[in-house]
């Protein structure tokens, strides 16, 4: 199985059909490229590139222009978080399809379940080329 949730020591030797268990407030915050987004991973497949993970946006982050690679889902666990095409508000669930262009952006702050079958991709900027991942 490639599967893993990543810094979950009790996982470790866990038979491969056994389901896994996370006490998400155990796992660790990480960084991402970009200040102010930090992500709690859930679970991730490197090989494929799937992931499910929680992003805690601080008050006034941009997410500078990315690539939804594959599809991607997003659920608003808090807060809100917006685009050009809306704002995302607390409880509310938006997906966008493989190839979807945006700057996303979190005035207030947030915190979103998001769904990945492959990182997004920077695109320009600074972080061109680079994976959020």
């Amino acid at each position: 199985m490639n599967a893993v949730t990543p810094n979950n020591p009790k996982h470790a030797g866990l038979p491969p059909l056994l389901s896994r268990y996370s006490v998400v407030d155990e796992l660790p915050w990480k960084p991402t490229p970009v200040k102010g987004v930090d992500m709690k991973v859930l679970v991730e497949d490197k090989q494929t590139g799937m992931m499910t993970a929680l992003f805690r946006w601080a008050p006034g982050t941009s997410l500078p222009m990315h690539e939804h690679v594959e599809i991607e889902q997003s659920w608003v666990l808090e807060g809100e978080f917006e685009d050009d095409e809306g704002v995302y508000t607390q409880g509310n669930f938006v997906w966008r399809p493989a190839g979807h262009r945006h700057i996303a952006r979190s005035p207030k702050g947030a915190l979103v379940l998001c769904f990945f079958l492959k990182p997004n991709r920077f695109v320009g900027g600074e972080f061109d080329g680079k994976l959020l991942d």
